[in-house]
């Protein structure tokens, strides 16, 4: 595909929002459907051609590629009949609520020679990927330990609608902190290699009125390296306080590494120092990773590369929040399934 043409949208939501205006920049000239339960709603959208409120209505238009930005509940639904019609697929993050059907999505894909990619968003920050480039540089040595964090009070992450009814605090819709902030999963996966255990506490620590945990507390153990000390990480995750953060620091023979997501750092305390110093910082604009994000998309469909965050990986994710939820439930370190 030298040009994407027709684009269809599922879902315009604040994320579908963004995705087409994203795609509206990079592609002015492309025609775009909208799959959404109203078609009145998507006729609000100036950026819309076309709103339906079908799979069947939708394909009418021969989309190329869609963008899946519905909630997580509902992703397969309408991914598994868009790919056996040979679209490409970028697909919110998380992939799914389960991994039932994730394997045979990614199997059509395969088969059709689809680009299937997850909206892993947080890979294409050049902050982590610096953070990334000096891990695997040992600007610290070798990896002792990750503590990594993110938090943020609920009803301010979209401060002008009701949080009780959005998709992160509804368990039938996708919602809980492990779903809704399991970039911290992938990325982790990234820096450091495949999760091979877990132990794990979820909860509801608040008074906020959701259904889902608002509070997880895991300890991720990595693959081994040889010769190598295997890494452990502490991740937690919350959707309570109210100081935003999200952050990575890495504990390395000589020294430490820290990434802080808002201010879009990289810094360093080097053993015998007595100070963080900057590294790297990049102030860069909310839309920049889904920029970058869709220009690598467009990419990989026009040229047949791997995603960069491929349906494997969203399964991966997908594998170790089911861990995390079995661990915390009986109490018990769980293993977590391997990829194929």
């Amino acid at each position: 595909m030298s040009m994407l043409e027709r684009l269809l949208i599922v879902g315009l939501g604040s994320i579908g929002v963004r995705h087409l205006r994203v795609i509206r920049a990079l592609v002015p000239g492309v025609q775009v459907i909208a799959l959404r339960h109203r078609t009145d709603a998507g006729a609000r959208h100036a950026g819309v051609d076309h709103s339906v409120t079908s799979v069947s209505e939708a394909l009418k238009f021969s989309p190329q590629a869609a963008v899946i930005a519905n909630p997580a509940s509902l992703h397969l639904d309408v991914a598994a009949p868009l790919a056996h019609a040979g679209l490409h697929l970028l697909v919110e993050k998380p992939l799914s609520i389960s991994t039932d059907g994730v394997s045979g999505l990614i199997e059509t894909c395969r088969i059709r020679g689809l680009t299937l990619m997850t909206a892993y968003n947080l890979r294409f920050s050049p902050s982590l990927q610096r953070f990334r480039d000096l891990i695997q540089g040992k600007r610290v040595g070798s990896v002792l330990s990750v503590r990594a964090e993110v938090g943020q009070f609920l009803p301010s992450w979209r401060p002008e609608a009701d949080y009780r009814k959005a998709v992160s605090a509804q368990a039938s819709l996708g919602g809980g902190v492990l779903l809704e902030l399991s970039h911290e999963i992938d990325y982790l996966r990234w820096l450091f290699g495949e999760i091979e255990w877990v132990s794990a506490i979820q909860r509801k620590q608040s008074g906020l009125e959701i259904d889902v945990e608002d509070t997880a507390h895991l300890i991720l153990g990595f693959a081994a390296e040889s010769g190598v000390t295997p890494v452990m990480a502490a991740l937690n995750m919350d959707c309570i306080r109210h100081d935003t953060t999200r952050m990575c620091t890495v504990i390395g023979e000589r020294g430490s590494l820290r990434w802080n997501a808002a201010t879009g750092s990289v810094e360093v305390f080097d053993q015998g120092g007595t100070a963080w110093e900057i590294l790297f910082r990049h102030e860069g604009q909310r839309d920049d990773t889904y920029v970058a994000e869709w220009r690598h998309f467009l990419s990989c469909v026009s040229d047949g590369a791997s995603p960069v965050v491929s349906g494997q990986d969203g399964l991966s994710v997908i594998r170790v929040i089911e861990a995390a939820r079995q661990s915390s439930k009986g109490g018990s370190v769980e293993r977590v399934q391997a990829a194929e």
